[in-house]
């Protein structure tokens, strides 16, 4: 007798073992649409039995075949295609890696650092642009094109996650102002670089800032910060002491600040430099020409050596007790250049900065020529508002307003690193439906200055927590 006419009594004498995984199969997708939220879904639960017991489709019709060939061929595609699948649900809902790229963590988060990250921990976000090649973010490596199919998109959706957001959680999300840009010159944004070069240069000199692309709010580049404050909170920053509802940020030992370090004439070892952690890339030796105007600001010497070195405390400490070093002093706030919102006309810096309300779901701000250049890209572009303002009156929507409630919760984000990290302070807010999810432990770490078999892996950093 054929599969095509088995009767339905026949289809069901199944083994014990073939009917305890059509049921666990089963109890997993139930509570997988349950977890989801759409229950429409639980209308293919009988494709999930028909899998395992009645086979009425013929889903692996290929073993039957004669021809070796096109078996082997069809094993390799059916094996790939469940893998393909497998990662793609587990990098979607579950788990992701992540890979430090820049020192804007540093010392809590190396460069080199491979991370594990919990997407369920403040909830799985389903997939906004749903058609997407695993594994890859926004660009097919070799080919180099796009990695997802920019239709269908669906509406902003978060799964109920284990735990929420908190002050100081280190903290994976989509860049925000990473919808637009140019292909060429990625940091800074694509807005900032029309702050200083006027959007005509960018948008047309495609030899300097190549393609401007567009890209979903899934498919933007991955950032790593530390949730410095949540919706509702006030925050400040006064002489590089963060303040959070007037309450100094508690106490961060990775955090760190460039600072510039007076020999008496001696340079400082490699040795000297490894020990104390400062990367290759971090050690800058400042000449007549560089910062000048700072050396002389700060009563340096310029006929002595002069360093430029990243240090937390612990750090700074150690490198002040040299017997070489004279002097240390911390690079001035002139130096972090322009601060968000860029044209806003704010006497802030990297380092003072604000009183700034972080918005809040639900909650009402009055508006007025002061605050809108702080939350104009919420009302307009993270929450789809046509935004005016003609004659000093601001218009939402066509409709005079002198107030906005928010529709989302938003976050500001800061790096350890604080002098060399982009972040908040020049872009603004981390709209909710940006965020990924939580690094929970280095899984790898490699140190880019050291050979294989001279300490390029870190072993004691493996399965270190990551937020230590």
């Amino acid at each position: 007798m054929t599969t095509e006419n088995k009767s339905f009594s026949s289809r069901l004498k199944k083994s014990p073992l073939q009917w305890a995984k059509c049921i666990i199969w089963s109890i997993l997708y139930v509570l997988f649409v349950v977890w989801e939220g759409n229950l429409w879904w639980l209308l293919l639960l009988p494709i999930v039995a028909d899998a395992f017991v009645t086979e009425y489709i013929p889903w692996s019709w290929w073993k039957d075949t004669k021809n070796a060939a096109l078996k082997a061929v069809f094993g390799w595609i059916d094996a790939i295609g469940f893998a393909l699948v497998a990662v793609y649900f587990i990098n979607t809902f579950f788990f992701q890696n992540y890979q430090i790229p820049t020192s804007s963590l540093e010392k809590t988060l190396l460069v080199g650092d491979f991370l594990f990250v919990s997407k369920a921990s403040y909830g799985p976000r389903v997939p906004m642009t749903p058609l997407s090649f695993p594994l890859v973010q926004h660009t097919l490596p070799v080919l180099n094109c796009k990695s997802y199919v920019e239709n269908p998109q669906w509406e902003y959706r978060r799964l109920k996650g284990f735990d929420s957001i908190e002050r100081n959680d280190i903290v994976v999300f989509n860049f925000p102002t990473g919808d637009t840009v140019a292909v060429k010159q990625q940091n800074p944004d694509y807005y900032t670089l029309c702050y200083y070069y006027g959007r005509d240069m960018v948008n047309n000199r495609k030899d300097v800032f190549g393609d401007i692309v567009y890209r979903p709010v899934d498919r933007r580049e991955n950032y790593v910060k530390r949730c410095v404050a949540i919706a509702g909170d006030w925050m400040e920053i006064k002489n590089n002491q963060v303040y959070v509802n007037n309450s100094p940020q508690k106490k961060i030992d990775g955090i760190q600040y460039n600072y510039f370090v007076q020999t008496n004439g001696s340079s400082i070892s490699n040795d000297v430099l490894d020990k104390l952690n400062i990367s290759v890339e971090d050690r800058q030796m400042m000449n007549n020409e560089q910062g000048a105007e700072q050396i002389k600001t700060l009563q340096l010497d310029p006929k002595l050596p002069i360093y430029h070195f990243p240090m937390n405390q612990e750090t700074l400490g150690k490198m002040q007790k040299l017997s070489v070093v004279v002097k240390t002093v911390i690079e001035p706030p002139t130096a972090g250049g322009d601060v968000f919102p860029l044209g806003g006309h704010k006497k802030w810096n990297r380092d003072n900065f604000g009183p700034i309300y972080v918005p809040k779901k639900g909650t009402t701000l009055a508006l007025n020529t002061y605050n809108l250049p702080i939350y104009a890209r919420i009302i307009s572009t993270y929450e789809h508002n046509q935004l005016e303002v003609k004659n000093k009156v601001i218009f939402i929507n066509g409709k005079p307003a002198s107030t906005y409630k928010f529709k989302m919760d938003y976050y500001w984000m800061m790096g350890d690193n604080r002098h060399n990290s982009a972040d908040s302070r020049y872009w603004g807010f981390v709209p909710e439906d940006h965020i990924v999810g939580r690094p929970v432990a280095v899984w790898l770490s490699l140190n880019k200055d050291k050979g294989w078999f001279s300490g390029k892996i870190r072993w004691n950093r493996f399965l270190k927590n990551a937020e230590q």
